[in-house]
């Protein structure tokens, strides 16, 4: 495509997909579209912890980059980002592939902070992306049916009592529950789950009420919830608190902090945030470099800072892909203004509860936690509709309700 404009995308998370599915509609001749990432399928990042407990499918509910790029009429690359060179306006890939580029749109995505407390990076499980919800799913399958044959009790520790944290607590005990040959019994008798956060109450996001009421929930599940609980060290057998207690742990998971993507790093020059994030404008474009603009976890606005949700990400990717045609010609695209259309958090097929807004909440209950169940998969299936069109993704939503999905841990 000669004299293209040529627009590369680093990373298809939800940013960088709707990123390129809106760019990709609109069928622009002069604006060539690549994707770039290092895992050969899209997925849904907010439910990460259904895939590490095994209640999620990948199968299902993931699509391959391959299959998205013919839809959408952009060229994938696997691979991952090894340097940047901003004066020559193109990037060197692990792959050794050289791609040059116009614009060039930073949608890596975030990871857990550890805050460099000892042993966690050497004693933990982090469930930042696919490959470590399948690592730690077939751990905790594995741990979980030697505890059964021998007829002892598995100790699972989660740091971090945000919606991941609390949300991969309440999936671990409905994927015993439902998995065959075990059951509520098993769970009973054989979990053992800790789930340890700093602050003073989990889901710190949402409402005091939710909160109290979220926790009430997972302590009848038989979670062990423990809130100002301070780690100061991880080791081979657990997180250490400050005031001395020692929370005993086989499986240890770290669901804590937000940092940018560590290729952050790469984009030497650029003005970052505390956290590794690019710090960008009102028009997601980076305060040191025109060419170079940033979305999602990795994107920082200094005087309107957003939190990182597949929400923003979402309406961050929207936004820039129908702002860059704009911007292409020359001309000066509108504001991101950001919609705050609330949260959603659910413990399984237990209980959930949503938000409207900041500050009125909804759910809770055995049948009002119906609705902010159903909203949270809505959520997502509006995404995965875009992503494999109206047929293949209803085929989805339908299958996953009609037939859902059998945890498997024997």
């Amino acid at each position: 495509m000669a004299n293209a404009f040529r627009v590369v995308i680093i990373g298809g998370g939800v940013a960088g997909m709707e990123t390129a599915m809106t760019l990709g509609r609109g069928r622009h001749r002069t604006i060539q579209i690549t994707l770039i990432d290092k895992g050969a399928v899209h997925y849904w990042k907010p439910m990460l912890h259904e895939f590490a407990a095994g209640t999620g499918e990948e199968s299902r509910d993931c699509t391959t980059f391959a299959e998205a790029s013919r839809r959408f009429g952009f060229r994938f690359i696997q691979s991952s980002l090894s340097k940047v060179d901003r004066e020559k306006h193109e990037i060197l890939l692990a792959n050794d592939e050289v791609v040059p580029y116009d614009m060039l749109i930073v949608a890596l995505g975030s990871r857990s902070n550890d805050f460099g407390i000892e042993g966690v990076a050497a004693n933990c499980t982090f469930i930042d992306s696919l490959p470590d919800a399948s690592l730690f799913h077939e751990k905790f399958r594995s741990a979980f049916r030697d505890a059964a044959a021998a007829g002892r009790k598995l100790d699972v520790g989660i740091v971090g009592g945000g919606a991941t944290g609390t949300q991969l607590a309440a999936e671990l005990c409905s994927a015993i529950d439902l998995a065959p040959g075990f059951g509520k019994e098993a769970r009973k008798n054989i979990l053992r789950l800790s789930l340890i956060e700093t602050g003073k109450r989990i889901l710190p996001a949402f409402p005091e009420r939710v909160s109290s009421d979220a926790r009430k929930q997972l302590e009848e599940l038989g979670v062990n919830v423990l809130t100002d609980a301070m780690v100061s060290a991880v080791d081979s057998e657990g997180f250490h608190l400050k005031d001395g207690r020692i929370i005993l742990a086989e499986l240890r998971v770290w669901a804590a902090g937000v940092r940018a993507n560590a290729a952050t790093e790469l984009f030497e020059g650029l003005e970052m945030a505390r956290g590794g994030q690019i710090v960008v404008n009102h028009r997601m474009q980076s305060t040191r470099d025109t060419s170079i603009f940033a979305l999602g976890d990795c994107a920082h606005i200094s005087d309107a800072p957003l939190p990182a949700t597949a929400q923003v990400a979402r309406q961050q990717g929207i936004y820039l892909g129908r702002a860059i045609p704009v911007i292409a010609q020359g001309r000066e695209p509108s504001t991101f203004v950001y919609q705050d259309r609330g949260a959603v958090v659910s413990l399984g097929d237990y209980n959930g509860w949503g938000m409207v807004g900041s500050s009125k909440s909804f759910g809770g209950g055995l049948l009002r936690g119906l609705a902010p169940r159903w909203v949270h998969d809505l959520i997502f299936r509006q995404h995965q509709i875009g992503v494999m069109g109206v047929a293949r993704g209803t085929a989805a939503f339908l299958k996953a309700h009609l037939l859902p999905t059998r945890p498997r841990l024997d």
